[in-house]
């Protein structure tokens, strides 16, 4: 995990537009001309994001929706994508898939670019969107006194990579053909102190999110709704890949989309153990059952 923050670090010395919000968040946003527009850029690496011999219409599925979950954290309507990938005999299968997620979410293909390369093959796609709500929510507005929530369930990807690797492709959806969560952060926007994607873990995405708000976020894990045995909740806290909505309200509302409570947030004074793995961001820590977590390592998917 140092070596992806020691690089982020590197990367806020450039030149930042304003919008990127010094790197500290999932998506850049952009006023223009009346318009507040909501942009971000993932990839998928095969072997890495994607098992190896994958569906490539899975594969050209998942891109499309992990880049749109981030537009979902934002509460941003989609407007259009860019895609990039690399070509390979499977690229017609790929081109069906990128066809039937664009269609189910009513997104348009602005354009992009392809190469030829690999193994492994990368996949990339820039999301624009268009924000539904202003100020766009950040990782980084949770305040003590608020709870915090999470939509869905958590596990059912890591299940769902299972079922694959034991071949059972029909027990595999949440795993090869996530959804983005569109509507769900839309109508969270106007509410949520503070909102993501659980990309890479909910432990290690609400880490990020006690760092960016400078508050601690104390959570409960026998709350967390789990889609895997009891014995592997730990797993499932940890796994990633999941991209259900991590949020922030304030004390007593209740959200306006299917949700469960799961913590609150409270002040880094409160326990006297904030900024405790020395870094510079907020002074937040995330605390787990009452027991403070000193360093994102081992928290979830470190890239």
């Amino acid at each position: 995990m140092s070596g992806e923050l020691d690089l982020i670090e590197r990367l806020r010395a450039l030149p930042l537009h304003e919008g990127a919000r010094n790197l500290d968040d999932d998506a850049a946003v952009l006023e223009i001309g009346g318009e507040t527009l909501v942009l971000t850029h993932d990839m998928l690496v095969e072997g890495v994001h994607t098992a190896r011999g994958q569906d490539a219409a899975d594969v050209a599925w998942k891109l499309v929706a992990t880049n749109l979950s981030d537009l979902a954290a934002k509460g941003a309507r989609p407007v259009g994508v860019l895609v990039g990938f690399t070509r390979g005999k499977d690229e017609a299968r790929f081109v069906a898939g990128l066809e039937a997620a664009l269609r189910h979410y009513g997104v348009p293909l602005l354009g992009g670019d392809t190469v030829s390369g690999g193994p492994p093959r990368s996949h990339g796609l820039t999301a624009i969107g268009r924000a539904s709500h202003v100020p766009v929510p950040s990782r980084g507005g949770a305040r003590p006194g608020d709870a915090v929530w999470v939509t869905g369930t958590l596990g059912a990807a890591l299940a769902g990579f299972e079922a694959l690797t034991a071949g059972d492709r029909d027990g595999a959806g949440a795993y090869l053909r996530p959804r983005a969560l569109v509507g769900e952060g839309v109508a969270l926007a106007p509410v949520a102190t503070a909102m993501m994607d659980v990309s890479d873990g909910l432990l290690l995405d609400a880490w990020r999110m006690a760092r960016a708000s400078g508050a601690n976020l104390v959570l409960e894990s026998a709350a967390v709704p789990i889609a895997l045995p009891e014995a592997r909740r730990d797993e499932a806290l940890r796994w990633g890949d999941d991209y259900q909505l991590l949020f922030a309200l304030p004390a007593g509302l209740a959200p306006p989309v299917r949700a469960t409570r799961i913590g609150t947030v409270e002040s880094p004074d409160s326990r006297g153990d904030g900024g405790s793995d020395g870094d510079s961001d907020g002074g937040g820590a995330l605390i787990l059952d009452g027991r403070p977590i000193a360093s994102p390592d081992g928290l979830g998917y470190s890239h």
